[in-house]
């Protein structure tokens, strides 16, 4: 569980470290997933969560 949290607070960090270093782009990409389908960010993000799924089961294999 310790695992989960901190992949966690490393995802916040890597996030808030974005927004703080370029808010213009982080604003301008949030505009461009607006302007997304639906199915488009359901499958970028299906595709995401299993590449880091693959890869914690690549790292910890």
């Amino acid at each position: 569980m310790t695992d989960l949290f901190t992949a966690v607070a490393i995802a916040l960090f890597i996030e808030g470290v974005a927004y703080a270093l370029f808010p213009q782009g982080m604003k301008k990409a949030m505009l461009h997933m607006l302007a997304q389908p639906v199915s488009v960010l359901r499958l970028t993000g299906l595709t995401v969560a299993l590449t880091g799924v693959l890869l914690v089961w690549l790292i910890r294999g």
